[in-house]
């Protein structure tokens, strides 16, 4: 029994270093938002200051650094942001983008919208 255990142990441990870290099997779909201006220096989760101008987003669940790409499929638009937050707060949507990510990819005027998430390569 220990050793079924200790083999368990061992495999789930490699695992991850094999695939890069936990990833998602397919592109994740929801609602994005964006952060408002008036945010702009406060102290994110991660511990750095949020920059409307910077290319960064929340996200829940993913880890601090991960680069993903957000499309937007009514625009055709994606933009690469990199997580450094977490949220959104609001459970109906998926991930918050800086104002210059959701500018990028035509966001800001409708301020909530359908997009799709793909880890970058």
């Amino acid at each position: 029994m220990k050793s079924l255990i200790r083999s368990l142990v061992v495999t789930l441990s490699v695992v991850p270093l094999l695939t890069g870290g936990m990833a998602y099997a397919e592109a994740e779909r929801g609602k994005a938002s964006y952060y408002a201006d008036s945010l702009h220096g406060n102290k994110t989760a991660s511990g750095e200051p949020y920059d409307k101008n910077s290319m960064t987003a929340a996200h829940r669940t993913l880890e601090f650094g991960t680069l993903v790409t957000v499309t937007y499929p009514k625009t055709g638009k994606s933009v690469e942001v990199r997580i450094n937050d977490r949220g959104p707060h609001v459970k109906s949507r998926i991930i918050d983008l800086s104002g210059a990510a959701a500018a990028k990819i035509g966001l800001i005027d409708d301020g909530v919208g359908e997009v799709t998430i793909d880890i970058a390569d």
